[in-house]
């Protein structure tokens, strides 16, 4: 069977106006060698003010600027683009010109209807950010590849494969509907070494664009993984600026150790609770959709540096604590226990939402309540009429925050329950909430998210847990 490799490159991986590209193009390159390759992007980032800024936050406040009255640009977006292009041989310029000025006139329409209506939301929004941001930018990346002597295509949106339901802005994959949409695509693939095509973008059966949450080119990889997989050997690289380490390195330091194999369970739970190794609902796709597909996440600029992740693992031979993490901004809501079997049936047929986990339950005057731990606390904002409405006991706590160890076999670690709360306290920090479970390996540590509390914990942790022992 053929090899195919769905490379997804991010933001950070194409850099500040595309400066990291020609190292995506080695990339390519090189992947290519032994297999077909299906190129996801995600949008550039450019440089605002001295920052590194990504151009969907452009667009996001140019739409709240048209939406408000103010005014608006696409002028720093066609500026980061103009650099891009200085990267495209002369017999393709013109035509990526082209393409580039008739995709930023859809954006800029998209934001010309949102002044008038005074409405950034749904499909304005995601029009405005899908012709600015990856399907551009794959479009562009098609005329690089060209230009560097690839046998390239790129997916236009007219015939997407990528199908979704009605949630505009935060929208679900839909595999059958989507697969009914592949043969374009397929040939595609056949034909060239490479495709590219946006991430983050879907759309509906009726030809609705729609997005992703944040994150979402993760999720495409994932899908056109999940699409492919029968007809080719299929695995998925994400491309980053490092492989996976114990930690996250902008909080951590010193101390950090390689991360040579996740489980799908074990990568879920580091991306949920903050760890920007993958988007979990990427796996939660590939689990749902009964495929098992070899993941790697590959050091982009020395991809002798890699992470597997399987279903299950063949190593088992290091630390059983492979990642110490935290997320901000997380919530708990409480709900009496009788009612909350038809919240979680909603969130999961009406919602399709799984980014919050339950915690243990509690009774007080003897009715018995039962708790969730959202990791995103807006979400719970902009939808508190839809979860107050099923208990009229139901109570939201915010500025909550998360420490938690990941690792599938954590129950032979000894006394680590015990040693990460001391560690914590040594460090002056007060614990809320500690849910253990052994059956899970599962430790969650719930503190109150003000100043840097999350990073003091997760740094104390992180030193103390090399000095654990385990069985």
């Amino acid at each position: 069977m053929t090899k195919l490799v769905v490379a997804k490159f991010g933001g950070s991986a194409i850099g500040p106006d595309g400066i990291s590209i020609p190292v995506i193009v080695d990339r390519i390159n090189n992947l290519k060698k032994d297999s077909k390759v299906i190129a996801v992007f995600s949008a550039p980032l450019t440089i605002l003010e001295g920052q590194k800024r990504s151009l969907t936050d452009v667009i996001l406040e140019q739409g709240r600027n048209a939406e408000n009255g103010n005014n608006f640009s696409l002028e720093v977006v066609k500026a980061s683009y103009k650099k891009i292009l200085e990267l495209v041989s002369a017999e393709n310029k013109e035509q990526c010109n082209h393409i580039i000025n008739t995709c930023l006139e859809k954006s800029q329409k998209a934001l010309d209807e949102a002044s008038e209506k005074r409405k950034f939301a749904d499909e304005i929004r995601s029009n405005a950010l899908a012709f600015s941001g990856e399907i551009l930018m794959a479009h562009v990346m098609n005329f690089i590849l060209k230009s560097n002597g690839i046998t390239s295509d790129t997916v236009n949106y007219e015939n997407w494969p990528i199908i979704t339901d009605n949630n505009i802005e935060s929208t679900n994959f839909l595999a059958s509907e989507s697969r009914n949409r592949l043969e374009y695509t397929e040939k595609l693939v056949e034909h060239n070494d490479v495709v590219t095509i946006g991430g983050f973008i879907g759309k509906t059966t009726d030809g609705v664009t729609t997005t992703y949450e944040r994150g979402g080119s993760d999720r495409t990889a994932a899908d056109l993984g999940i699409l492919f997989h029968k007809k080719y050997d299929t695995g998925i690289d994400f491309e980053k600026d490092s492989a996976v380490v114990s930690a996250d390195p902008k909080i951590v330091e010193t101390g950090l150790s390689e991360v040579d194999q996740l489980s799908y369970n074990e990568a879920r739970l580091a991306g949920m609770f903050g760890m920007k190794i993958l988007d979990p609902i990427a796996i939660k796709e590939i689990l749902e959709n009964g495929v098992d597909i070899p993941i790697i996440v590959t050091n982009m600029k020395n991809p002798t540096k890699i992470t597997t992740i399987k279903r299950i693992p063949d190593k088992k031979n290091g630390h059983p604590i492979k990642i110490v993490t935290g997320k901000k901004n997380c919530a708990i809501f409480r709900i009496e226990a009788s009612s909350i079997q038809k919240l979680l049936t909603s969130l999961e047929k009406d919602k399709r939402y799984s980014e919050f986990i339950i915690l243990s339950p509690f009774t007080k005057d003897g009715t018995e309540f039962s708790r969730m731990l959202f990791l995103d606390a807006d979400y719970i904002k902009r939808n508190e009429k839809y979860f107050l409405a099923f208990d009229s006991l139901a109570k939201i706590t915010y500025n909550r925050g998360v420490i938690t160890l990941i690792g599938d076999e954590m129950w032979r670690v000894q006394q680590v329950a015990s040693r990460t709360s001391a560690k914590i306290g040594e460090a002056g920090l007060n614990i809320l909430n500690m849910d253990a479970q052994e059956e899970t390996s599962r430790i969650i540590i719930v503190m109150e998210d003000s100043e840097d509390n999350i990073r003091k914990a997760i740094c104390a942790i992180h030193t103390e847990t090399s000095k654990i022992n385990f069985v």
